[in-house]
């Protein structure tokens, strides 16, 4: 399979995300594997749930992609190839790689197996572009780094089968292209290995040399001091520049997030894909927990130049999940407090978000609550709009953390 011509590309950290992202319109969908992957083990796919990852993302018509981008050592060179064949044979669409040993182990020992060039190779010209594709690169994950003019630059300066994908939406670090060693410095903690402490998004002070233990706070305004803390990427504005640009796969960051995360940000950008009002997409972006948005260097600076607190904000919280809907009754599993009196929404595919009033709570055994203040109780919510499994309920609130 071939991806459509143009990709909505979403991110999976576990098995409920990967479904989420499938359910609310990702064409693709990347996971960490078992070998060189860049986050928490946590986020690690063993062999079987690659295995499922791949029945089931074809089953949906969609592609799997599985990263092996991180910085190899000299024991991993082997372990790479190894695991290039396993994923050939499980049916994966494509390999995400940046280390050139990396790419040649792969070509050697799965010569079939498609493969991407991570963002961590920092690729941002057209002559770089050029002699990765001859050494068996099928697209391009282009550096964050480049304006809509540089990848412009370098589509009409590369051949059309090399394919190119850009980051719109998701957390940006002080690195370049991913690529730090403060965490190493202060933690012991690579990010080039995916261990990173995220020490970019700590507070800091000021100390003068000659009076040690004396500490002075950075504030720009309003009491800020987190100076390296970046802001979240947000390009649901910009996608028709970028696609006129050359980008066909847009990719959405996020293997640390939780489903609801990734099935509220691929529902916003399908909806931007498909056609829908970009300014009710942008409102639905507003919603969910994120730092100060920008646009990152696609214009060349970050136009959204304004002061960053390190905190997040957001405009609803996630409640529950829809594991049923009969009779007029919705069944949910609890994942944060909500009570009787309050408005709650179901997020499900395609534009708008129904409302409903909670007038009761009721349990399994049919006992009448006021509240529900226990996480992954599943509860009864009498409910006039029918809802599938999958879907997910929220409650507007906004708030900062």
């Amino acid at each position: 399979m071939r991806p459509a011509q143009t990709e909505l590309l979403s991110p999976a950290g576990d098995m409920e995300s990967l479904e989420a992202a499938l359910r609310f319109g990702a064409n693709a969908v990347y996971v960490g594997g078992e070998t060189l992957q860049l986050r928490a083990r946590s986020a690690a796919f063993d062999r079987e749930r690659v295995l499922k990852a791949v029945t089931r993302a074809h089953a949906a018509g969609a592609r799997l992609y599985v990263t092996m981008n991180s910085l190899a050592q000299n024991g991993e060179i082997e372990k790479a190839g190894e695991y290039a064949r396993f994923l050939k044979d499980a049916g994966a669409d494509a390999a995400i790689v940046s280390d050139l040993g990396v790419l040649s182990a792969v070509r050697a020992a799965a010569p079939d197996l498609e493969i991407h060039l991570s963002t961590q190779a920092s690729c941002m010209n057209y002559a770089a572009a050029r002699v990765y594709r001859d050494l068996g690169v099928k697209r391009i994950v282009l550096a964050r780094e480049m304006s809509v003019e540089d990848i412009a630059e370098l589509r009409a300066k590369t051949p059309g089968s090399l394919e190119l994908e850009a980051f719109v939406h998701g957390a940006m670090c002080m690195a370049y292209s991913g690529r730090c060693v403060i965490s190493s410095y202060l933690a012991g903690r690579s990010g080039n290995r995916g261990r990173c402490a995220q020490p970019c998004r700590w507070s800091y002070a000021l100390v003068e040399e000659k009076r040690p233990g004396e500490y002075f706070p950075v504030e720009e305004e309003g009491g800020m001091t987190a100076i390296l803390s970046s802001h979240d990427l947000n390009c649901v504005r910009i996608l028709d520049e970028l696609k006129d640009a050359g980008v066909t796969s847009f990719k959405i960051e996020g293997r640390m997030k939780t489903a609801f995360y990734v099935a509220s940000v691929t529902r916003a950008y399908r909806m931007a894909l498909d056609g829908a009002d970009v300014e009710a997409c942008a409102a639905e972006l507003e919603l969910i927990k994120h730092r100060p948005y920008s646009e990152g260097f696609y214009h060349g600076f970050l136009r959204e130049n304004h002061a960053n607190s390190g905190r997040y904000a957001h405009g609803a919280v996630f409640v529950g999940n829809v594991l049923g809907w009969e009779d007029g009754m919705l069944k949910v599993r609890q994942r944060n407090r909500f009570k009787v009196g309050q408005t709650l929404e179901i997020l499900r595919p395609g534009p708008g978000a129904v409302s409903f009033p909670v007038e009761a709570i009721f349990t399994g055994d049919g006992e009448r609550r006021d509240a529900a203040p226990h996480p992954n109780e599943v509860l009864f919510i009498p409910c006039p709009e029918r809802a599938e499994p999958g879907d997910f309920l929220r409650r507007r609130e906004s708030g900062e953390t």
